[in-house]
């Protein structure tokens, strides 16, 4: 089972290039060994949330890889690398996210992430969701409603396509907290979220924005930019 690496780093500004090459250096480490991969390098992008931080998410091969992994950093050929990094930025919180049943993501054959290549950036949404209800019940929510209503979307004119949908693997962080990464089709369309209020009919009644409020009325978006090197773009 691929687990997930979720970290969001606080940087220090004036090392923001020196960070991002430390990250270029991990992805080439790991693609040494079987372990695990770099797939995204996200820059959150500025204006639109706290400055300076930078979102990853590694995939790790399994639980053993996981404590391969982590006895590197802490004692192993990656702690030098790991206590340069911890001067480039001011603190990092990390998670292990596990795929949720439907999420387009599953796991991953390490042996296909490419490294070494380049690309235009991508815009993300990240959208992290804390129910008042069964966090089970909204990730079922979710499948059931919100992931078919953005498939149905014809694919020249949509706003956002879902990549992965994640929950916190248990004992690791918050349980009732559920990650959705999606990538951003269209910019108009997002400026259009941003300087549009909702209209009236797609609040009302049946319709998803209503829906989304018997489970949750608390949640962060966050646009993110994938680094023109980033594996998953």
């Amino acid at each position: 089972m691929t687990l997930y690496l979720h970290e969001t780093h606080r940087v220090v500004g004036t090392q923001e290039d020196e960070f991002e090459a430390a990250y270029r250096e991990w992805m080439d480490v790991l693609a040494g060994s079987d372990d695990a991969r770099l797939l995204w390098y996200f820059n959150h992008a500025h204006g639109s949330g706290p400055s300076y931080q930078v979102v990853t998410i590694t995939a790790v091969d399994s639980g053993a890889a996981w404590e391969r992994l982590a006895e590197r950093v802490t004692s192993g050929d990656l702690e030098r690398w790991a206590r340069y990094v911890d001067q480039l930025r001011y603190d990092v919180q990390g998670k292990i996210l596990l795929p949720v049943h439907w999420s387009p993501l599953q796991d991953v054959d390490l042996s296909t992430v490419a490294t070494g290549q380049t690309h235009e950036p991508t815009l993300y949404m990240e959208d992290t969701g804390w129910p008042d209800s069964s966090l089970d019940d909204y990730i079922d929510f979710w499948g059931r409603d919100y992931y078919p209503l953005l498939a149905r979307q014809p694919a020249d004119s949509r706003l956002l396509e879902i990549q992965s949908c994640f929950q916190v693997a248990h004992g690791t962080h918050k349980r009732r907290e559920a990650i959705l990464l999606q990538r951003i089709h269209s910019h108009d369309r997002l400026l259009d979220l941003l300087t549009t209020e909702t209209p009236p009919e797609r609040k009302a009644p049946g319709t998803y924005m209503a829906e989304a409020l018997r489970y949750r009325d608390q949640w962060r978006s966050r646009l993110l930019r994938t680094a023109a090197w980033s594996p998953r773009y």
